[in-house]
């Protein structure tokens, strides 16, 4: 497994569901996807989105 950080490829908006997925060794579509239908759900998904934009290193 790699370090969690935002890959330069494979991005939609910041990188952060890519950077999940390429971590757990998961299709970055199905994250994707995931992301998506959690934002349905109540909870603060969007603001741990942006976070992880802010916290997270782009990938060397």
């Amino acid at each position: 497994m790699s370090s969690l950080a935002r890959p330069r490829h494979n991005r939609v908006i910041a990188g952060v569901c890519a950077g999940i997925a390429e971590r757990f060794g998961l299709a970055p579509r199905t994250v994707r996807i995931l992301f998506l239908v959690s934002c349905l759900l109540p909870g603060p998904q969007c603001l741990l989105y942006l976070a992880l934009w802010l916290l997270l290193p782009q990938e060397a």
